[in-house]
């Protein structure tokens, strides 16, 4: 029996169901947040509407939320606590890591292998501690582990500091047999990028790996062949139009991956949130489908009928998800 942690505690994958590998429930600037609390508002009230639009999701038939908030993020473990408790009946797995498309947080930046050819000795990176504490003892005093491990690498490239939180993320992988999750962007072609460094260089297999945002892309042969090797492909913001991806042409990619046989290399996902202060509040408010109900209401509809079988459907909401947090051996 497999068992995969939890804001509540540990589960069996085989409780997961329906899940979501994508979705985050507040995405902040904690600087901005404790400066400016009007940005915020009562933190009761933003409590309550994250409560909200997490039983809808739930009611919908949604068992577990994967949120990938991380460090750079915003991440405040004893908040979502607050929020699981209200809604028993969805699983919601945090990630630790940590989210830069260039430079890591100044926390890091005099820490570690940044300060190593100044002093002449070799210094370990605390990021690769932080991590492995967050997933086997818990996240501050709250005592919610981490299940899986999140780094990001946007068009910027592999920057010295986005290879240094990936090598991070790669070492505490090994050491504790979570799996990870990437933000990429594929019309930069940096899934590939993600292979050389972690999975060539740092020894990660790609079948522990997801590939976020893949959905962004339209080119189904260069999505192909990064299933090829291996790796799990986030088709993962329905509803958002990154990439020039509309929601027509992010569901025929995946209508045409599963023709071509790779139900069993995607994960479906909206990428929402309940708040985000990273994008203008007008701009939140116009995106109407930005939000945790998209795919249940119109994506899976459009995906029946455009010849996708229930079992794909089955295979990428409830089983890839499942063997993702399975095979969970440290090296």
């Amino acid at each position: 029996m497999a068992r995969v942690e939890t804001v509540r505690g540990p589960v069996d994958t085989a409780e997961l169901g329906r899940t979501y590998m994508h979705e985050h429930i507040f995405v902040l600037t904690p600087d901005v947040q404790l400066n400016y609390p009007e940005e915020w508002g009562k933190e009761d009230d933003r409590v309550a509407d994250a409560v909200a639009k997490l039983q809808a999701a739930a009611a919908q038939g949604t068992r577990t939320f994967v949120d990938p908030t991380v460090i750079g993020l915003g991440r405040y473990i004893p908040r979502i606590v607050a929020i699981a408790e209200q809604v028993p009946e969805l699983n919601i797995i945090v990630a630790t890591g940590c989210y830069t498309y260039d430079s890591v947080p100044f926390f890091f930046h005099f820490r570690g292998p940044a300060l190593a050819a100044a002093v002449g000795v070799e210094l370990p990176d605390p990021m690769v501690d932080m991590f492995v504490k967050d997933i086997t003892e818990g996240i501050s005093a709250t005592g919610v582990k981490a299940a899986f491990l999140k780094c990001a690498i946007d068009e910027q490239g592999m920057t010295d500091d986005v290879a240094r939180v990936m090598r991070a993320v790669a070492r505490a992988h090994r050491l504790t047999g979570a799996p990870i999750t990437v933000h990429t962007h594929p019309g930069s072609g940096t899934g590939m990028l993600v292979k050389q460094l972690l999975c060539d260089e740092e020894g990660v297999e790609p079948t522990r790996v997801v590939l976020g945002h893949s959905g962004d892309s339209t080119d189904v042969d260069h999505l192909s062949a990064l299933a090829d090797h291996g790796f799990i492909l986030g088709m993962d913001r329905f509803g958002i139009h990154a990439g020039g991806a509309t929601f027509e042409k992010r569901c025929d990619v995946v209508v045409e991956m599963c023709r071509r046989g790779y139900a069993d290399r995607m994960v479906l996902s909206h990428d929402a949130a309940c708040y985000i202060d990273w994008i203008d509040p007008n701009v939140i408010q116009a995106m109407e489908q930005w939000n945790y109900l998209h795919i249940e209401a119109d994506v899976l509809p459009y995906l029946r009928d455009h010849g996708v079988p229930d079992n794909d459907i089955e295979q990428m909401l409830v089983t890839n998800p499942r063997r993702y947090f399975e095979n969970n051996t440290a090296y």
